[in-house]
């Protein structure tokens, strides 16, 4: 699983959700390496002066092993394709994704996929979920990955945590997918056949 990494978004030189970076760093640190020392990711992250949005990629083990910068473009997401796996296990954020490419690799036509486990909604490959059933927006409380936008939306109570079956897709009129790289409301697809590949 190991080497783990964080994507922090930077836009015009202003770093968001660093807070929530840093506290799932080293929970992940903590779990892996009892006696590893918690550390501040501001200590790491030096942006040189750039306009627009960039990447911010940390690679870390026990420590701090490498961080780089890259321009980004958000990925154009306009279909999901449903795939069932009630094994895969993406707890922390690593840059093994074997499994998730296996099932990315089975999406079809469509552009990503929303990953279904043991009957429920989960992730898509690349982002958390919420859906909306016209008055609030609910996201999986088992997701595979408790990404720190996800945690930033349950802090402001803009999403409420509940378990989604896949059987109750029809319950829902919309599905929004967010990560640290796409925020609230960028990625919203209405939940229809043409949308949502059963």
């Amino acid at each position: 699983m190991y080497p783990f990494i964080e994507t922090i978004r930077i836009e015009d030189g202003q770093i968001y959700n660093l807070d929530y970076h840093t506290e799932r760093f080293n929970k992940t640190r903590a779990a892996f390496w009892k006696d590893s020392t918690p550390l501040d990711l501001r200590e790491f992250i030096s942006p040189p002066t750039l306009n627009g949005i960039h990447k911010c990629r940390i690679v870390y083990g026990k420590e701090v092993e490498e961080v780089t910068y890259a321009p980004y473009q958000m990925r154009q997401v306009s279909s999901l394709h449903l795939v069932v796996s009630d094994t895969i296990d993406y707890t922390y954020k690593s840059a093994y994704r074997e499994e998730l490419n296996a099932l990315y690799a089975q999406r079809g036509m469509a552009d990503d996929i929303l990953i279904v486990r043991n009957g429920y909604l989960t992730d898509t490959s690349i982002a958390n979920v919420a859906l909306y059933d016209g008055h609030t927006w609910f996201t999986p409380a088992h997701p595979l990955l408790r990404g720190t936008k996800r945690s930033e939306f349950l802090d402001r109570q803009l999403i409420v945590e509940k378990d989604i079956p896949q059987i109750c897709l029809k319950d829902y009129s919309h599905i929004m997918l967010f990560n640290a790289m796409i925020d609230w409301k960028r990625i919203i697809l209405p939940i229809n056949e043409k949308h949502l590949i059963l």
